[in-house]
C-alpha cells in the first residue's frame, strides 16, 4: 500500500506531447467513503498500488455533467458534447505517480461510452441519467441500462455549504481530488496511463440527501454505514492526453 502524506505527491507532473481532448465538468460532487486498503486490494489489479490517505483507502462516487466535449482541432458537436456522467473510483500509485483507478463510469451518451471503452480501456456503461440545477442545488439520477445483472442506480440532491477553497498539499482533500492521471489495465495485465490536466479544484464543503445508491455494489465492497465526506465543485476545464503503456512497474 502507498501512504500519501507530505512527500512528492504535491507535484503536478507535466504532460508531454499534445493533448487530444478537452471538456468541462460542471456541478460535480465528490462523495467519499473510507474503505480498508486490504479490501480494495482484493478488487484492484495487482499491478496497481492502492493508496492509503489519512490512514484509509477510499471509494469515491462522483456525479457531474460534461459540456463542451471536443477533440483537439475540432469544435464541440451538437448533441454529443454535453451529457451527465458518474464514476466510481479509488486511488492508486504506479511508478511513484498517484492517479485514479475507475471501477465503473456511467454516461448518458452511448457514443461516448463506446469510444471511451475502445480508446481508454475504461469500464464505461450506458445509463439513463438526468442532472438539474435548481435554486442552488443539483438533483441527479442515474440508472444503468441493460444488460446488467442487478440494478445500478444513483439518486441524490446535493449542494455546496461553504466558501470556495483549494485543498492544501498533504491534506485529505488534496489526496482525494488533485489527481492528474488515470490508470487502466488490459486483459493481458498491461498498465496504461492517461494524463489529465486542470487547475486546482475549486472545492466547497457540501451536503447531500441520497435516495438510492447502488453504484459501488458491483465491486463487491460494501460502503460503510456512515455519512460520506462531501465536496462540491462548480466548474472545471479539463484537457486529456492519450493513453500510454506504463512499462516496468509491477507487471
Amino acid at each position: 500500500m502507498k501512504q500519501l502524506a507530505d512527500s512528492g505527491f504535491q507535484a503536478r507532473p507535466p504532460a508531454h506531447g499534445p493533448w487530444v481532448m478537452a471538456q468541462t465538468w460542471e456541478h460535480l460532487l465528490f462523495a467519499h467513503w473510507p474503505v480498508a486498503v486490504e479490501e480494495l486490494s482484493k478488487i484492484v489489479p495487482g499491478q496497481l498500488e492502492v493508496d492509503m490517505i489519512d490512514g484509509s483507502g477510499w471509494i469515491g462516487v462522483v456525479p457531474f455533467g460534461i459540456s463542451a466535449l471536443h477533440v483537439r482541432g475540432f469544435p464541440p458537436i451538437p448533441g454529443l458534447a454535453a451529457f451527465p456522467e458518474i464514476n466510481v473510483r479509488t486511488y492508486v500509485t504506479v511508478g511513484g505517480e498517484p492517479g485514479v483507478y475507475f471501477f465503473s463510469l456511467d454516461a448518458a451518451n452511448a457514443l461516448a461510452v463506446a469510444a471511451a471503452r475502445l480508446t481508454y480501456l475504461l469500464p464505461y456503461y450506458h445509463a439513463r441519467m438526468s442532472q438539474r440545477f435548481v435554486d442552488g442545488s443539483v438533483t441527479y439520477s442515474s440508472d444503468r441500462r441493460p444488460p446488467v445483472r442487478e440494478p445500478v442506480v444513483f439518486e441524490a440532491r446535493y449542494w455546496p455549504t461553504g466558501p470556495v477553497f483549494n485543498a492544501e498539499p498533504g491534506s485529505l482533500e488534496f489526496g482525494l481530488t488533485e489527481r492528474y492521471c488515470l490508470y487502466s489495465v488490459d486483459r493481458a495485465g498491461r498498465v496504461y496511463r492517461a494524463r489529465i490536466d486542470h487547475d486546482p479544484w475549486p472545492l466547497q464543503v457540501a451536503a447531500a440527501r441520497f435516495g438510492s445508491n447502488s453504484m459501488a455494489q458491483p465491486t463487491g465492497v460494501k460502503l460503510p454505514n456512515q455519512e460520506p465526506l462531501l465536496h462540491y465543485a462548480e466548474r472545471q476545464n479539463v484537457r486529456v492526453w492519450p493513453i500510454r503503456r506504463v512499462r516496468g512497474e509491477r507487471q
